[in-house]
């Protein structure tokens, strides 16, 4: 089994060494590459106030995040849900650096990068000199983001999911597993149509089928009716 987590955060800036502070991390857990439904979310107290800069980013606001826990209330909660598993995000040094500063701050391990996967540095990659943004690559993937009306982890993470999953080839090669597996059962299908238990009846009556067999003697020695009765 393969087990990752893609994930993201919202901070209110851009730098966790001058104090700026993590204020939303959210999930999504992969296994063997597809979404297995478990998710982790959750918003954080910062502190702190809110830039505008970063408002305009994610919309959430000091007052809105008055009464939410803070980091070291739930760091080990979210330490569990990730496990051992992969991590993969997007643009990865940055959200990294900033939960590795707030696990600091609770007396936590750092999460080392070896364990990353950076959805950013695949895309540069795998298209050069394009655009390598989310909704760049949700343009790209076809992947409906009309909700991504400003910055959310959790929204984030789910988009991030889907094109992860392009990025490495995954979705063609699922596509192709089901369409050869529905090919197959296609051909058990038709294989149960031609192996009939029982002949069907015939559809004409008798007297039908010696009205039909007159019609045709009076066409000629080669019309093509008569090789189809088994006559030529």
């Amino acid at each position: 089994m393969v087990r990752e987590v893609i994930f993201d955060t919202e901070t209110t800036g851009l730098d966790p060494r001058s104090g700026d502070r993590l204020v939303e991390l959210g999930c999504v857990e992969l296994v063997n590459r597809f979404p297995s439904g478990r998710t982790w979310h959750r918003y954080f107290n910062p502190d702190r106030d809110m830039p505008e800069a970063a408002f305009k980013i994610h919309g959430l606001s000091s007052q809105f995040l008055s009464d939410k826990p803070r980091f070291a209330e739930h760091a080990g909660d979210f330490l569990t849900f990730i496990g051992e598993a992969s991590l993969i995000a997007h643009n990865a040094s940055f959200d990294i650096g900033f939960l590795n500063a707030e696990l600091e701050r609770v007396g936590q391990p750092s999460l080392t990068m070896s364990r990353v996967v950076d959805t950013l540095q695949l895309a540069r990659r795998k298209f050069p000199g394009a655009p390598a943004s989310l909704d760049a690559l949700c343009k790209r993937f076809g992947i409906d983001n009309a909700k991504r009306t400003k910055h959310g982890a959790l929204l984030d993470s789910e988009l991030l999911a889907e094109v992860y999953v392009e990025l490495i080839g995954e979705r063609q090669a699922q596509l192709g597993l089901a369409q050869g597996q529905a090919m197959a059962n296609g051909s058990v299908r038709r294989r149960a149509l031609r192996a009939r238990a029982k002949t069907l009846s015939p559809r004409l009556s008798p007297e039908e089928s010696a009205a039909h067999r007159t019609f045709i003697a009076q066409l000629g020695e080669k019309a093509v009716w008569r090789k189809w009765l088994g006559e030529n």
